[in-house]
């Protein structure tokens, strides 16, 4: 089994039989990884809290067929103590899971500058200088037009009357005009 390591964001966590959880990862040079992680759920587990979302953790990580294996997990931040103990942080926090872990659909492709993106909002969060649902928005923007999906903010997005405009249609991809 080749080893490798990397820097991972936990994303989700799923119960796989009596001890063991399966992980999804977002990696910095891998992109999203799902791996297994052995005797997690035991009381003398070596991973203990470590691999939870909100994570921010250095791995090792063992190649496996269909899933890879951690084999050593090291704290880097514990992004979830600021987060959990806040409603507010934590809804948008798991929105900021969730978002991330949609728009990079494959696995194992790099994806540098979501994890980049959602570690820097996780710690802004975490730390509570900015109000949640302004890291939020923030996010979503930043996200989206990292995935490609950037919406229009100068000319009108449904006819390309020039802007400034004060209106925001989402379905329509941006600003729109005052006759749009």
């Amino acid at each position: 089994m080749p080893l490798y390591r990397d820097e991972a964001i936990v994303l989700r966590t799923h119960k796989l039989g009596e001890a063991d959880r399966i992980a999804t990862l977002l990696t910095r040079a891998n992109g999203k990884v799902r791996a297994v992680v052995k005797g997690v759920r035991r009381t003398s587990s070596r991973f203990g809290a470590r691999l939870e979302p909100f994570s921010h953790v250095d791995l090792q990580l063992a190649t496996g067929r269909t899933l890879d294996v951690v084999t050593q997990a090291v704290s880097i931040s514990a992004y979830g103590e600021g987060i959990v103990n806040d409603y507010a942080r934590y809804t948008t926090g798991t929105v900021l899971l969730e978002t991330t872990d949609r728009l990079v659909v494959e696995e194992k492709e790099p994806a540098t500058q979501h994890h980049l993106l959602l570690a820097s909002a996780l710690r802004v969060l975490s730390k509570g200088e900015r109000e949640p649902a302004l890291v939020l928005d923030s996010f979503l923007l930043r996200a989206l037009a990292i995935s490609g999906y950037a919406p229009s903010f100068g000319d009108c997005a449904r006819c390309g009357e020039e802007g400034p405009h004060r209106a925001f249609n989402p379905t329509s991809g941006g600003v729109v005009c005052a006759a749009c």
